[in-house]
């Protein structure tokens, strides 16, 4: 089986959701991981903090630098991911779609390399 990620873009620049929309976002976000669970699919899923939350670590001529804030000017960030296994990426799309239906946000499907890392 190949592993996919699901990746949601979240646009930092969008209101907040209400706490009821929220409820009802994390309701659906929460049956979709159950029913990958109950497929045999899921791997792992996790939420992320905003861009505020980051720090980056780049390297340069020997030096290393940490700086605030995300890796790049932009309003969308990674908000959060779900890792899974399935046969084909046809399969992941279909998973992709739902993840997409149910955060209200864009959803990259993206293939894992097949080099095993260690």
């Amino acid at each position: 089986m190949k592993k996919y990620l699901l990746a949601v873009q979240y646009d930092e620049s969008a209101p907040w959701p209400s706490e009821e929309d929220l409820r009802e976002q994390q309701a659906r976000t929460g049956q979709v991981t159950a029913d990958m669970q109950s497929a045999g699919c899921w791997v792992f899923v996790g939420g992320l903090l905003g861009s505020h939350a980051t720090t980056v670590v780049r390297p340069g001529n020997g030096v290393t630098t940490m700086t605030d804030g995300p890796f790049a000017e932009t309003k969308e960030q990674l908000g959060g991911f779900w890792v899974i296994q399935c046969d084909d990426l046809d399969q992941a799309l279909v998973w992709g779609e739902r993840c997409a239906l149910a955060c209200g946000s864009p959803i990259e499907v993206r293939p894992f390399e097949d080099a095993q890392w260690t």
